[in-house]
């Protein structure tokens, strides 16, 4: 084997929290080499939000990866799309940007995740926004200026768009001016990670920048993690081996950074042994503690052509890609995810468990459209599922794709929150500023009304969010299901750590791909031995949330 390049720091993928990590160790001073698969992120199916149901779709960007098949969903195999890109799976995602809720970092805190509370993240969400309000309100002391990742708001211009709001008012519901800022509970406008018209990935983000000081991009497939004495030297990318001087830093998300883990000896040893894989740390929570997000879509037939249809089109998509190519604008400069919602699904729950994608057409993520033309829908699912699944080898070999089982419904609370939530989105549905837009249900459709009908409707069409996570398990060291310690170090094993969504005790409110910058952004300031104050601000919790649902 020959020794390739040398660094301060070796980087395993240039995605989310890969880059940021890059970033922040290059603009220290240190050198530092980034390890990525997949190919460029230039192009319009990349860069155009309108067109985000493509890239997810494209062998070119996507690892492809399905799960085994759910045995609570009967049998079926689910999509689980990972970018295979520069930029990972923030240059293939929705471009939605969720911080998550307060309460969700305090928990990890009381899981043993020891200075990951609200108060300690916090500073780390306002260092890696630049936070554009646009006029469409927001909570400027909660948001941070001047941070790497561009975070706006769409127009709003569509009238569906306007309307859900106003029927989660209606419905009796608070409005909130700042999901990501004092109140995430109620309805309001969505932010995501989208600048001049184009997707803003944390490869133009960070990646790039870093580059320019001085870090370098090499491609290769990582085989393993080189460990000496029980301290990890390097990284093999088959046949070369990548040398770090300082640390070895796995970003490669939650799916291959368990995989890598395990290739390299690191993992429940029965399981490594299965495979031949000599054990070097024996950690049985490497693969497991896997979570998701499961949505559904509920959709309305419009009674007026003001849905995006107008332009599903072979003309209409002309026209919207011609605006967009020539002028960065149009419907497809929006990821059109424009308004949502995170409310708790009953009394006696403290913070949101439930969130809405609100999306002016009746379509689904593989870009095929409802038959009945104009329509609209709701993306509605629980947050926090007690559900657990796992990553295993399926072979020794990099090359071959983990075996992925989220183990999706297995618990009887998913049954019932999921129930819980179509009867809440038909509710809102229903409300008078809907009135001049509904026409009937197209889905689950008007017939499927009892428990049992519910559960049938789930178990067929219920589809993946793609927020995978909780693989590398952050705890303290004497949790024997942690992964990782609090800084990220692996446990077990010198110079090595995790920063990626990985790393997640347990599963944080909305979309992942903010939570995951910033677990970047805070590792690379545990690897540079530093860190931001923390900061006490008080979210606003619902005050009779023990006996109100809303």
């Amino acid at each position: 084997m020959s020794d390739g390049p040398k660094a301060d720091y070796i980087v395993v993928g240039a995605g989310s929290a890969g880059c940021a990590v890059a970033y922040r160790l290059a603009e220290a001073g240190h050198s530092v080499i980034v390890v990525e698969y997949g190919g460029s992120d230039r192009g319009p199916f990349i860069n155009m939000p309108g067109a985000l149901s493509y890239p997810m779709n494209m062998a070119r960007y996507d690892w492809g990866y399905r799960t085994e098949p759910e045995p609570h969903l009967g049998g079926r195999q689910l999509a689980c799309p990972r970018g295979k890109v520069i930029g990972g799976s923030s240059s293939i995602n929705g471009m939605i940007y969720v911080r998550g809720h307060a309460r969700d970092y305090d928990f990890w805190r009381d899981q043993g995740a020891d200075g990951w509370a609200y108060a300690d993240v916090l500073p780390y969400f306002k260092r890696l926004e630049d936070w554009h309000a646009g006029g469409h309100g927001g909570d400027p002391d909660w948001r941070g200026q001047g941070g790497p990742l561009h975070v706006t708001r769409g127009t709003r211009d569509n009238p569906l768009v306007q309307a859900f709001v106003e029927a989660g008012r209606q419905a009796g519901y608070p409005v909130t001016g700042d999901y990501n800022g004092h109140q995430q509970e109620g309805f309001g406008a969505f932010d995501r990670t989208i600048w001049n018209g184009e997707r803003w990935s944390t490869a133009k983000a960070y990646l790039r920048p870093a580059q320019k000081l001085g870090a370098q991009l090499v491609r290769g497939l990582a085989r393993r993690v080189v460990v000496e004495d029980g301290r990890a030297t390097g990284v093999d990318l088959g046949g070369r081996v990548l040398r770090a001087t300082r640390e070895v830093i796995l970003s490669a998300g939650a799916i291959n950074s368990p995989q890598l883990l395990m290739l390299s000896g690191i993992g429940p040893a029965a399981h490594l042994a299965e495979h031949g894989i000599a054990v070097i740390a024996d950690r049985r929570g490497v693969g497991q503690n896997l979570q998701d997000h499961l949505e559904l879509y509920i959709q309305q037939a419009a009674t007026q052509p003001v849905s995006l249809f107008k332009y599903w089109s072979l003309l209409g998509k002309a026209w919207v890609g011609a605006q967009w190519l020539l002028r960065r604008r149009g419907p497809g400069a929006s990821n059109q995810f424009e308004s949502c919602g995170f409310i708790r699904s009953r009394a006696g729950i403290d913070y949101p468990d439930i969130q809405f994608h609100f999306l002016p057409l009746a379509v689904r993520y593989d870009g095929k459209v409802a038959a009945e033309g104009h329509g609209f829908q709701a993306h509605v699912g629980p947050m926090r599922s007690p559900s657990r699944g796992s990553v295993t080898l399926r072979s020794e070999r990099a090359e071959d794709a983990p075996k992925i089982l989220f183990n999706y419904m297995a618990d009887p609370q998913d049954w019932r929150d999921f129930r819980t939530a179509i009867r809440l989105t038909r509710e809102i549905f229903a409300q008078d500023a809907f009135a001049p837009f509904r026409g009937h249900e197209i889905q689950p459709g008007e017939a499927a009304q009892d428990d049992d009908a519910l559960d049938d409707f789930i178990r067929e069409h219920v589809e993946s969010a793609y927020h995978p996570c909780g693989t590398c398990k952050m705890g303290r060291r004497d949790d024997p299901d942690a992964v990782v310690d609090p800084q990220g170090r692996v446990i077990g094993v010198d110079g090595l750590r995790v920063a990626d969504s990985s790393v997640f005790p347990r599963i944080t409110n909305g979309n992942l791909n903010a939570p995951s910058i910033m677990t970047g952004e805070k590792i690379a300031d545990h690897v540079l031995g530093r860190g931001l104050p923390p900061e006490n601000a008080e979210p606003w919790i619902h005050p009779d949330w023990r006996t109100l649902q809303r």
